[in-house]
């Protein structure tokens, strides 16, 4: 499979489920089996970058109009208004097209795509030159609180879980897309998200922390059992956004034995947070350093973020993964931490959660 000499990448987040059931009037299948011009992801790409697997997104967008993209001048004050809560009746419908389609890729591919319940199934797929993709929620919208939903989708394949995406749901609230600002933007865990994340431990599902506020990861952090897992965060005191990770919050995933993975998105690498796409790969070796730093070689991963996010016009796409690697192989990161930030300490930390 792989066209790169690097490791094989297994990727704490991306949105081509979304991508995908956007695109209208276009066969999602076909476009991912033969690739098109748009997105960061299809299985070309996938196997020219040395794309292994990951953590697959169901995102629901809110109506209206989508996010603004940055690209106001250096050091201007950004604060995005977050939307309302999304009810599950209008969640579910979009959570299931999407599953849906990675259910019909997997179905399609003659093996090519697996669906992934387990680091063993994970592991056997990359071995056969197979993508593995593990099923993600981006926001807990379509789960009701009494959890029957939790249980439905774990059947189908659900293994990891953020309980909310930037705007609140009943089970905490979310980083508003504010900058200069750190995390600590309101309340942390509701009643019900308490209970969410007993019910996930219970169940070992991962809980994704990349979109709660701070008070919220703290809640998790006293709660869980499990390790602390950050699918697409990066430093904040390189780049001073909501969406970033302190020093702490760091510390406490490495204790944890968790993991945060470097999101591409220019945005969250920039320490102005523009979202131009000149973003050096200088920056995002800067926010690798320092999670280093902090995290140790066996704590940090990647989460791309590929197709929800605009990205350094140096990685691409799916295809420019090797970019990454050889930047930080030229930058003295030796063979076993370049294996361990590609794909081994993420399937380390999701087999501790998982069990399996």
């Amino acid at each position: 499979m792989p066209k790169s000499s690097f490791p094989l990448v297994f990727d704490g987040h991306n949105d081509m489920l979304l991508r995908l059931v956007g695109n209208e009037g276009a066969d999602p299948v076909h476009d991912f089996m033969h690739g098109r011009a748009n997105g960061h992801l299809d299985l070309p790409r996938m196997i020219e970058g040395g794309f292994g697997g990951g953590l697959f997104a169901v995102f629901v967008p809110s109506s209206g109009p989508r996010r603004s993209r940055n690209t106001q001048p250096s050091n201007s004050p950004q604060d995005e208004p977050l939307p309302p809560p999304l009810a599950q009746s209008e969640a579910l419908p979009a959570v299931l097209a999407m599953i849906a389609i990675l259910l019909r890729l997997e179905r399609a591919s003659n093996g090519r795509f697996r669906v992934c319940r387990s680091v063993a199934d994970i592991r056997a797929a990359m071995a056969d030159e197979a993508i593995a993709a593990v099923l993600h929620f981006e926001g807990a919208e379509a789960i009701d609180t009494d959890l029957h939903a939790l249980d439905v989708f774990q059947q189908a394949g659900l293994r990891s879980i953020g309980p909310v995406w930037s705007r609140p749901t009943q089970y905490g609230h979310g980083v508003p897309f504010r900058y200069p600002s750190s995390p600590d933007t309101g309340d942390g865990l509701t009643q019900h998200g308490r209970a969410f994340v007993r019910a996930c431990n219970e169940r070992r599902i991962a809980i994704d922390l990349s979109h709660l506020n701070e008070k919220g990861f703290w809640d998790v952090a006293r709660l869980s059992d499990a390790p602390l897992i950050a699918s697409h965060s990066n430093a904040h005191a390189v780049c001073a956004h909501a969406r970033n990770l302190t020093d702490d919050q760091m510390r406490a995933i490495r204790d944890s034995g968790g993991i945060a993975g470097l999101n591409f998105a220019n945005c969250f690498l920039r320490p102005d947070a523009r979202d131009m796409a000149d973003t050096g790969v200088d920056v995002m070796l800067r926010h690798l350093d320092h999670m280093l730093e902090i995290m140790g070689p066996d704590h940090v991963g990647i989460g791309s973020d590929f197709d929800g996010a605009l990205i350094p016009d140096a990685i691409g796409d799916g295809a420019g993964l090797p970019v990454l690697q050889a930047a930080m192989q030229a930058h003295g990161y030796d063979a076993k931490t370049l294996q361990s930030i590609s794909q081994e300490n993420w399937l380390r930390t999701l087999h501790a959660t998982w069990g399996a």
